[in-house]
């Protein structure tokens, strides 16, 4: 019995020495692999001959929150193609993101949808199989006015039906930004 009191002692400081060592590990945060990125940037330009180039163009470059965003339409000529091509920046970091995205390109996709306008969208660049989204062709109809929805989806499911075409409805997967264009075709 005396021997235990003794003890006792000992093995609570020794205890107590292991649980503050092992608590003090590492405290570092972990490493989250493909963490999303901020986009503060995205600009969508578009060329056709004989016609001024357009820019839309969204920037919000507090981030989530604060300032609201800066959004920019445009107005593109009626019956004419375009060549479209998407930047993305995260000004933030001074990092350029469209280089993340054609390096995982298999992992993202746009979507684009008109609403009011007589325009469509078709994908000119592909992950080796599905649409990415970075390059498109925009063939403008008649005079219309509306909007033009650009969505940049992680990890949409490319082989659900439909995705290939450009309809985002079981895309799934994550959307990284989304942007409205006040857009009108004259």
């Amino acid at each position: 019995m005396i021997l235990s009191k003794k003890i006792l002692p000992f093995l609570v400081l020794i205890f107590s020495t292991l649980v503050l060592f092992s608590s003090c590990e590492d405290d570092e945060d972990p490493v989250i692999p493909n963490e999303e990125e901020v986009i503060t940037t995205l600009t969508y330009t578009l060329t056709a001959d004989g016609q001024p180039t357009v820019v839309l163009s969204f920037k919000d470059l507090d981030g989530d929150g604060g300032n609201s965003p800066v959004i920019t339409g445009g107005t593109l000529a009626a019956n004419t193609v375009y060549e479209g091509k998407i930047e993305l920046l995260n000004e933030i970091e001074g990092e350029d993101i469209t280089e993340e995205i054609e390096e995982e390109d298999d992992e993202h996709q746009f979507f684009f949808s008109a609403t009011g306008l007589d325009l469509a969208v078709a994908y000119n660049d592909t992950d080796g199989t599905n649409p990415v989204g970075l390059q498109t062709t925009v063939s403008t109809g008649e005079a219309t006015t509306g909007t033009l929805k650009v969505t940049l989806r992680h990890e949409p499911s490319k082989d659900a039906e439909g995705v290939s075409d450009g309809v985002i409805t079981n895309a799934g997967g994550e959307t990284d930004i989304e942007v409205e264009f006040d857009v009108t075709v004259e």
